[in-house]
């Protein structure tokens, strides 16, 4: 799963990795090193720009909500909920398969969060049974120091107690796309820890690899099968994963020392 990342690229530097033509700089969040759900996160996808003539796709960085609010929900207090879809079913689910077909981005981070557990634990998790607190943190991100570019969809809700000018009257929100998580070897492994992100989680976030972009954002693109074959996880070997401070459990701490590398985990591994 994803339920926490770091995200402190500059807009204008994402704006160069991803080819993006427009953004707001004075609406654009800053450098957030503990993204948690509910969230304004940044967000690239390709969508025709109001009041203009052209109506081709045009890419944007854009302000979402991390928490998808179906465009058909009465009230958006479900979307806490819904940071995480599955990528092997989310084109058949109610809540997803709409912004699947036309509606999707990518959620540009430095990596992600995931706390370990031992295999007893993570075995009830797969099997969605509750299980004990999570232990240590760890932080994963590209072995290369490239963008951790997730796979996202975002939806657009109408709250209808409110008039159509007011600036709330609409919400704009999104979902990170998860798959299994790769159960070869890591790039770069901790000494004493775990040796494969499937050791760490039995989830990951959907990274998608700079040649799925263009097709993976490009709102002409609707078949489901085409869409689910840019879906494959990434090719194995490219992460790093490392021990994080225990400060990160805590959404009110926010800052670069939160990414800085631990000689040894604070509560001891489990491996």
């Amino acid at each position: 799963m994803c339920g926490r990342y770091a995200s402190s690229r500059r807009p204008e530097d994402l704006a160069g990795i991803f080819g993006v033509e427009k953004w707001e700089p004075e609406e654009t969040p800053g450098p957030d090193y503990n993204v948690a759900p509910t969230k304004e996160v940044l967000a690239v996808l390709d969508r025709a720009l109001k009041d203009v003539s052209d109506p081709r796709p045009v890419r944007q960085l854009r302000k979402l909500k991390w928490g998808l609010v179906p465009s058909w929900s009465k009230t958006p207090e479900g979307g806490a909920r819904m940071i995480n879809a599955r990528a092997e079913t989310v084109h058949e689910k109610p809540a997803y398969r709409r912004a699947f077909s036309t509606r999707r981005c990518i959620l540009p981070a430095d990596g992600y969060y995931e706390w370990v557990t031992g295999k007893e634990e993570r075995d009830l998790e797969v099997e969605g049974r509750k299980k004990r607190p999570r232990k240590q943190p760890y932080f994963v991100t590209p072995a290369d120091g490239s963008v951790f570019a997730m796979a996202g969809l975002y939806e657009f809700w109408r709250d209808r107690t409110l008039p159509e000018d007011h600036p709330q009257a609409w919400w704009a929100t999104c979902s990170v796309l998860t798959t299994e998580a790769e159960t070869g070897p890591l790039a770069v492994a901790p000494a004493d820890g775990p040796h494969a992100l499937a050791d760490i989680h039995p989830r990951m976030p959907l990274m998608l690899t700079p040649d799925r972009w263009d097709a993976w954002l490009d709102p002409a693109r609707t078949d489901v099968g085409e869409l689910r074959g840019l879906l494959a996880p990434p090719p194995p070997g490219l992460m790093r994963a490392y021990p994080v401070t225990t400060a990160v459990g805590n959404v009110r701490n926010n800052g670069p020392e939160l990414l800085e590398e631990l000689a040894a985990p604070e509560e001891g591994t489990l491996f």
